[in-house]
């Protein structure tokens, strides 16, 4: 090898270590590998400048596993910047409140970390905080006098901890004066995202504080998602609240002909004495609208399925995964409701983009891109269930591709569970080995899950 190439080989190699032992909280360690990579120029600059490939330094590793030391020799003895930011926008606060490391977030809070940043998808650590449910750390940085309605691409926090199902969460922010009606720019409101994640305790706590019950987002009302959820408590909460059930969607479907679409008999029951008569269901009974609504869906399933079959691989593996074989005319409806769906993506709607990548699955089920569209979607939502339901049908769909690998693991991480994560992000990294994003995916999945069980051992 030559000498310009090994010294640049030693470089990066002093690089890492320097980088894991900021993870791994090894003080010592650290200081040797930073002297040896500033050979006695400014330790300060040095240090400020090493960066991972996705400008992650040595505070983010740091806050990231929730090593304050090494936070408290890089900020008060280098003098480092508090508030650098990453590829993704986010800062060593927001690593910190991610992941749950509440002593570290609140040394960095009380020592001039910016709460109020935002990282590229519009979460600052009161978000993060509120969607864990890290009432510690929520708590101090509301005693800080940080506005509860923090503004953000991503909502208000209290949308956050509603849509996380978050209930102690919930309680604080409504007590810290968060408003129970505030709208993102796509229409969603707190109580939307506590339907949507299934939460009758945060629903309840919601229209406690005033929350308005007849809201929609993308025309969706409180009981079409609740209707379509499929929860019989949501829907009798939202009743008594006072929700109207004669609202109707864009398509001007009303919450009943979700529910019977769904085959729900029992929110039916609920919805047929307070639903006014709709003409176009001819039989206006229990029975008669189950039977309707189901045999419209398979009509409109129906027609998008091309009956001709041919000998191409294509077609058997369709066969295979029981996937039909879509008409030309469905697909052509399908990339016209996805297009729809990036658009409102790129407006930050993801509400809407999840409504059109929806519609679209419908009329191409075998398209892999869509399902993994709509799993990012849940995820800037903090819908991590249902952001795993699409990851996993994806992969069915696409086992070979590292994208639906990564959907999987980001939602499982999620979801904190870290062990699960890691191995779909190896499996990614199986497929595509050159992809720096699942490999840093999954060194962190992996060193998460060790932090997170050694926390749980020492709680036990």
């Amino acid at each position: 090898m030559a000498p310009d190439a090994s010294d640049a080989l030693s470089v990066r190699q002093k690089v890492q270590h320097f980088l894991n032992a900021a993870r791994t909280g090894n003080l010592d360690l650290l200081k040797k590998f930073a002297e040896q990579l500033d050979e006695g120029k400014d330790l300060t600059k040095t240090v400020e400048a090493i960066k991972d490939a996705n400008k992650r330094g040595a505070l983010h590793f740091a806050a990231l596993e929730g090593q304050t030391e090494i936070c408290k020799y890089l900020l008060e003895d280098l003098k480092l910047e508090i508030d650098s930011k990453d590829d993704d926008g986010e800062t060593a606060l927001i690593h910190a409140a991610r992941q749950g490391h509440t002593a570290t977030a609140k040394y960095l809070i009380d020592h001039g970390a910016d709460p109020t940043i935002a990282s590229n998808l519009g979460a600052t650590a009161l978000h993060h905080s509120a969607g864990i449910g890290d009432i510690e750390l929520l708590e101090h940085l509301l005693s800080k006098g940080i506005n509860p309605d923090l503004e953000s691409d991503a909502g208000t926090p209290l949308v956050w901890a509603a849509g996380h199902a978050q209930q102690a969460a919930v309680t604080v922010l409504l007590k810290h004066g968060a408003n129970p009606n505030a709208e993102t720019d796509d229409g969603i409101t707190p109580l939307l995202s506590s339907v949507a994640a299934g939460s009758l305790e945060c629903l309840e706590l919601l229209i406690q504080a005033g929350a308005k019950v007849n809201v929609s987002a993308g025309g969706a009302t409180p009981l079409h998602i609740a209707s379509d959820n499929g929860s019989l408590e949501l829907m009798n909460s939202l009743l008594k609240a006072g929700a109207d059930p004669n609202v109707a969607d864009e398509d001007g479907v009303k919450p009943i002909q979700v529910a019977a679409a769904r085959g729900n008999r029992g929110a039916v029951e609920i919805f047929f004495p307070v639903t006014s008569k709709i003409d176009a269901i001819p039989s206006w009974t229990i029975d008669g609208i189950l039977e309707y609504m189901q045999s419209e869906s398979k009509n409109q399933q129906g027609e998008l399925v091309n009956g001709k079959e041919s000998n191409g691989l294509k077609d058997a593996v369709s066969r295979e995964q029981n996937i039909p074989e879509v008409s030309p005319e469905a697909k052509k409806r399908a990339a016209e409701s996805k297009a729809r769906g990036d658009e409102a993506f790129k407006r930050n709607d993801h509400y809407t983009a999840i409504d059109s990548y929806t519609q679209a699955i419908d009329l191409n089920p075998g398209d892999a891109t869509l399902l993994s569209n709509r799993s990012l979607c849940w995820m800037r939502l903090g819908q991590a269930e249902q952001a795993l339901a699409d990851a996993k049908a994806c992969r069915a769909l696409r086992p070979d591709w590292s994208k639906a690998c990564y959907r999987e693991g980001a939602a499982l991480r999620l979801l904190q569970k870290f062990e699960e994560a890691a191995n779909a992000f190896y499996e990614g990294v199986t497929i595509d080995p050159e992809n720096k994003e699942l490999i840093n995916a999954f060194r962190e999945a992996v060193e998460a899950g060790r932090k997170f069980h050694g926390t749980a051992e020492n709680k036990s």
